[in-house]
């Protein structure tokens, strides 16, 4: 099973021959591994750079097991059959999205001070991420992004699993997915190069793109 993609890099400049379409749009990173993805698409399209600023909701015993998660602008969005099968309601999971928001706001003002988000009614949207795993993060950014009533809205990534990429469609008005490999395991393996990014990372992608 070889790698898709040498790095972040490569795929965003790949990600945006697909994108071509878009006209003067607002991209909003997920950071942080989006960012990297990112910066090629605007280089090539266009148009704005931000960041899309989202916490995943972990289950309290095992945090690292996400049953939900949160964006800038949105309200959480869990995933029902998960908190069903562990017994969970959104109302038990209370401390645990007010601990995310804390941090979330953290997060906002690191990569983006006090600058609120672009304006994105009426505009041409694309969600960038480095690929899809459970889609949990990419369903509440969509769904955050719609509450702001944008023109057109796409999802771009250049690797996701098929599952998820099939139920990720009704979230946007687009989904644009470079590959999506039977045997997705998870988003790094399809890199030869995927590098965790620290937040001056970002920061430095940001100021370049």
């Amino acid at each position: 099973m070889g790698h898709l993609y040498a790095d972040r890099a490569e795929a965003g400049a790949l990600l945006a021959e697909r994108l071509l379409g878009a006209v003067d749009p607002v991209v909003l990173a997920l950071p942080r591994g989006g960012v990297a993805v990112a910066v090629p698409v605007v280089r090539r399209l266009g148009g704005h750079l931000d960041v899309l600023v989202c916490r995943k909701i972990g289950y309290p015993p095992m945090p690292e097991l996400g049953v939900g998660a949160i964006c800038e602008g949105g309200e959480p969005v869990f995933d029902d059959d998960l908190l069903y099968r562990l017994g969970l309601t959104p109302a038990s999971l209370a401390d645990v999205v007010a601990a995310e928001r804390r941090e979330l706001a953290r997060r906002v003002s690191v990569y983006r001070g006090s600058r609120a988000l672009p304006q994105l009614m009426g505009r041409d949207v694309i969600v960038v991420d480095d690929g899809l795993a459970t889609g949990g993060t990419a369903r509440a950014a969509l769904r955050a992004v719609a509450e702001a009533k944008p023109g057109r809205l796409t999802l771009a990534v250049p690797v996701g699993a098929p599952d998820t990429v099939r139920s990720l469609r009704g979230e946007a008005d687009e989904v644009v997915v470079l590959a999506t490999p039977a045997a997705f395991e998870a988003v790094g393996q399809w890199y030869r190069h995927f590098d965790q990014l620290t937040d001056a990372d970002v920061l430095s992608l940001l100021s370049s793109g």
